[in-house]
């Protein structure tokens, strides 16, 4: 095993961070954006993203103080097309989850074989915001 670059890995933790609090901004405001028929179950899933997005945070912040870092106060910058339609909404959701994917994905590399918890942590991770494209993507599919 190697030395884990903890500098970076707080790095880019904090990163995570921004980005998932981030999210949950994000995903509150297209819970309450949302219209039309189909509102009630498309209501649930973003709250439940806004939710999980909470949670990823938090489980990054006790590893960022584990490791001795300091969470910033900050949210990533939210891009937004205004465009409150579903399908503008559910794009707006896939690059942020494509975004989100590839922090986890820069986390593993600087984890990998340096931390066994971090590198399953991040790993796991990986497949949550990977099962999160895939669920965007088929919700998309009607549009397309």
């Amino acid at each position: 095993m190697r030395e884990l670059d903890r500098e970076k890995t707080i790095d880019i933790l904090n990163s995570i961070i921004k980005f998932e609090l981030a999210g949950v901004v994000r995903y509150t405001h297209y819970s309450l954006m949302v219209t039309g028929p189909n509102r009630i179950p498309i209501v649930a899933f973003f709250q439940q993203q806004a939710a999980e997005s909470l949670t990823h945070a938090q489980q990054v912040g006790e590893i960022l103080t584990g490791l001795e870092g300091h969470p910033s106060l900050r949210i990533a910058p939210i891009e937004e097309s205004n465009k409150h339609n579903l399908h503008s909404i559910l794009e707006e959701s896939l690059n942020h989850e494509k975004k989100a994917l590839d922090l986890y994905k820069d986390l593993l590399e600087v984890v990998e074989d340096a931390s066994v918890y971090l590198e399953e942590f991040t790993r796991g991770m990986i497949g949550q915001e990977e099962l999160h494209n895939i669920e965007i993507k088929k919700m998309l599919r009607d549009f397309v």
